[in-house]
């Protein structure tokens, strides 16, 4: 039996293989459809993908497609999975109904990891190859086996998530029944209330063999351990005493373990597919948010109700719509089975926020191990760091040998000379420092922008601990803001800048640091960097730094206005120069 280690590298070098050259039919993916949050999320990830494809980076004669969110009112994963059907059938025409599609939703803006922000959760980079992985690639490559034991249908998955799994040589993960079959993976209880939770079917005890199909009674969506308990989700044995349960990284004592199985990918069969296709159009555009997850799943099974419709825990402005709309899936998917592939040597790694994203490419973390992944990947950094248990991150960039990283930090993307000090736990992304000291758990990216028709830059800058997210409804409550643990009106007041609504753009209800107007826009990339780097210094020191001869953007303009092309072209740049090294390295050495 393969180790999941042996097993995801095994599919990585099968997938290398394939970069670059045209698939067999059959062979790989139909299509490879990515949703997007607006047109311009689209636009960014159309470029990307030409890129990827011209570069031989992906398999060749696959349809990849980008499908974006109508305009108007948010629609959730659900929403654009909906979408994403009705666009392959005016594509394709019945011919789809043939076609083994996998759905990679990556439409969000990416508030808790920020440096995925402007290109897309589904194109951040993995310390891991030549050239660089970045998620789609790693997408690809642990699906690798799936489309050929798959009866036309859809496979639907989410851009910030990787599912590493081993099975016997002998078996294979058939996607071949009605309805809609999920991935099952071994977790703790606590895991479970954040995730999707499967009651299974009684028909007899698990084999706890590597891969089991089994029927799913009911499907609990983020469930409280007490509804866990309730419905019988739970499991207990001896089986994962003396292992880590996916994505819980806890042992406990074998004769009292409990655990639950919880989800991440799930494929639909074409008849389900049409099915919801065909009630998206008679409902026509919709006005709420759709979960897939919670909203289709939880409609699946002999043991499904429809209290779950009634939840409005978590909904805002559109409980009466939502409400409806729930009980219709409900309705339309009810008495749909759901199958179960249990895999309960496998494991589930989320990578959305800076937290887990450090944790993962840092430490001596379980994903690190199982994927191989490089202190130093495709990059031009003479200090290479021992090895201990944190250390730097240096993905596809250059750094001068008189550069210090601290341990735990990510630099990706970026050109560093050699009077800069990086921190501990800090993430670099996209910049050029000349002359920096950056302090502990900083966050730095800088983006390519057109204002007025002209290229400039502009470098957000905040403190891993600040909540992007967090928002208050009026200006006299901007002070519980904190930007780098100083409260924001105190540092508007350092900066010389004015506490208005018109200090932030959007909408005037969601006051917070990702729509605050305070990033410098400059004409130069290392500009912009040593503008903002002035902004967080004086914050920090409580010392006079005036912002107001600056044209100043919010993230949320940065995004707007991103020059997707000239940020392209600035890691193309750093590609020939990191090729060039190598080759005059590889030259000196033989």
């Amino acid at each position: 039996m393969a180790s999941v280690r042996e097993a995801a590298l095994r599919r990585l070098r099968r997938f290398a293989a394939l970069r670059g050259k045209p698939v067999a039919a059959g062979e790989f993916w139909d299509v490879v459809a990515i949703t997007a949050a607006d047109e311009k999320q689209e636009l960014a990830y159309k470029q990307q993908l030409s890129e990827k494809l011209k570069r031989k980076e992906l398999p060749l004669g696959v349809r990849y497609h980008v499908f974006s969110d109508p305009p108007g009112t948010k629609i959730g994963n659900g929403g654009s999975t909906l979408c994403s059907l009705q666009c392959l059938e005016s594509l394709y025409g019945d011919k789809w109904t043939s076609f083994t599609v996998l759905l990679i939703h990556s439409g969000g803006y990416s508030q808790r990891l920020p440096n995925a922000s402007a290109l897309g959760k589904i194109f951040t980079a993995l310390p891991l190859g030549e050239p660089i992985y970045q998620m789609l690639d790693l997408k690809l490559a642990m699906y690798m086996d799936f489309p050929s034991h798959m009866k036309p249908g859809v496979l639907i998955t989410c851009a910030d998530d990787i599912e590493l799994y081993s099975i016997g040589d002998s078996e294979s993960i058939v996607f071949d029944q009605p309805g809609f079959t999920a991935l099952a993976h071994p977790s703790s209880l606590a895991i479970g209330t954040t995730h999707g939770v499967f009651v299974l079917d009684s028909c007899g005890p698990l084999q706890h063999g590597d891969l089991e199909y089994r029927q799913c009674h009911r499907f609990l969506h983020k469930p409280s351990i007490e509804n866990m308990h309730h419905f019988n989700a739970v499991h207990r044995g001896e089986h994962f005493g003396q292992q880590d349960l996916a994505g819980g990284d806890i042992t406990c004592h074998p004769l009292h373990c409990e655990y639950v199985y919880t989800d991440s990918l799930f494929y639909m069969d074409h008849q389900s597919a049409k099915k919801l296709l065909d009630f998206y159009e008679s409902v026509g555009p919709l006005t709420c948010e759709i979960d897939a997850y919670g909203d289709f799943l939880q409609a699946l099974g002999p043991g499904a109700t429809a209290e779950y419709t009634k939840n409005t825990a978590h909904v805002t402005k559109e409980e009466a719509q939502l409400l409806d709309m729930r009980q219709k899936i409900f309705y339309l998917l009810k008495g749909t089975p759901l199958n179960v592939v249990v895999l309960n040597n496998s494991r589930f790694y989320h990578i959305g926020t800076t937290e887990e994203y450090l944790l993962h490419f840092t430490s001596n973390s379980t994903l690190r191990s199982e994927l191989g992944l490089q202190s130093i990947a495709f990059s031009v950094f003479p200090n290479v760091p021992e090895h201990s248990h944190e250390t730097p991150c240096i993905i596809h960039s250059v750094l001068d040998a008189g550069c210090l990283v601290g341990p735990g930090s990510v630099i990706e993307y970026s050109r560093l000379g050699p009077e800069v000090s990086i921190s501990e736990n800090c993430i670099v992304s996209g910049s050029v420092l000349a002359q920096a000291a950056l302090p502990p758990h900083s966050f730095l990216c800088s983006l390519s922008v057109e204002v007025n028709g002209h290229l400039q830059y502009s470098t957000m800058v905040f403190g891993m601990e600040d909540s992007l997210k967090h928002s208050v409804k009026a200006v006299s409550d901007i002070k519980t803001l904190k930007f780098f643990g100083v409260s924001f009106l105190t540092c508007l007041d350092i900066w010389n800048l004015k506490a208005t609504e018109e200090r932030f753009s959007g909408s005037k209800m969601h006051l917070s640091l990702w729509t605050a107007r305070i990033f410098p826009v400059c004409s130069s990339l290392s500009e912009s960097v040593a503008a903002s780097l002035g902004m967080l210094s004086a914050a920090q020191n409580h010392s006079p730094f005036s912002l107001s001869n600056f044209k100043l953007l919010s993230i949320q303009e940065m995004l707007l206005c991103k020059d997707v092309q000239d940020m392209l072209a600035h890691r193309a740049q750093l590609f020939l120069e990191i090729s060039s090294n190598k080759k005059q390295s590889a030259s000196e050495k033989s």
